[in-house]
């Protein structure tokens, strides 16, 4: 069996784009990802890291590339849906911890595409609270246990040690993804991601 794992931030917009296309690859290559939540700001501080729009914000040009890009892979996968949240940068501590939860409450999946869609379609603010409670009771998800267990002392352990553990597997941004023990980053290196996996699952 072949070991893909798939590290996110809900407030990644690359890590939105390489969620929705998922999917496909997994179909082709009857492999599925496991979704890991991290907290890219936890990363960043391990690594020495920061964001694009800080790292490029003095390259003449740089930026304004990465945002055609973006516009092409988006299009070029009919993403049409996808809109830039006018609260980002989101705080995504809660809905990051929240996951760790869904995932003990076994609602990781429809949990994960709640918050996707919350953030990068409907562009809400979620790191409010009240928004967080309101799209998770839409969805049908337990609101109240989710939101409750995200402030337990276990579910925060279990983020830090899921960022922790993403870093010292080399990780230092989001999305990344290990297939084995090999490393790629973001969602442009999806095509070797596949080709990797269908060259170790030819492998086993």
């Amino acid at each position: 069996m072949v070991a893909f794992r798939f590290y996110f931030d809900f407030g990644s917009p690359n890590a939105y784009l390489a969620h929705k296309v998922l999917p496909d690859i997994e179909a082709r290559t009857g492999v599925q990802a496991v979704y890991v939540p991290v907290l890219l700001g936890g990363i960043f501080k391990l690594t020495g890291n920061q964001s694009p729009v800080m790292a490029f914000a003095g390259i003449k040009n740089k930026w304004a590339y990465e945002q055609l890009e973006f516009e092409r892979f988006r299009l070029r996968h009919n993403l049409l849906n996808f809109r830039y949240n006018p609260h980002f940068p989101v705080n995504t501590l809660a809905i990051m911890r929240a996951a760790h939860a869904a995932s003990g409450l076994g609602v990781l999946t429809p949990y994960v595409n709640a918050m996707f869609e919350a953030m990068w379609e409907r562009e809400l603010n979620m790191a409010d609270p009240a928004v967080i409670h309101d799209v998770l009771d839409k969805a049908g998800l337990p609101a109240a246990d989710l939101m409750a267990g995200a402030q337990s002392d276990p579910v925060k352990a279990s983020l830090l040690k899921a960022t922790e553990q993403a870093v010292e597997g080399g990780v230092f941004g989001s999305p990344s993804f290990h297939v084995g023990n090999e490393l790629y980053f973001g969602k442009d290196r999806l095509d070797l991601v596949e080709a990797e996996i269908l060259a170790q699952k030819a492998k086993s």
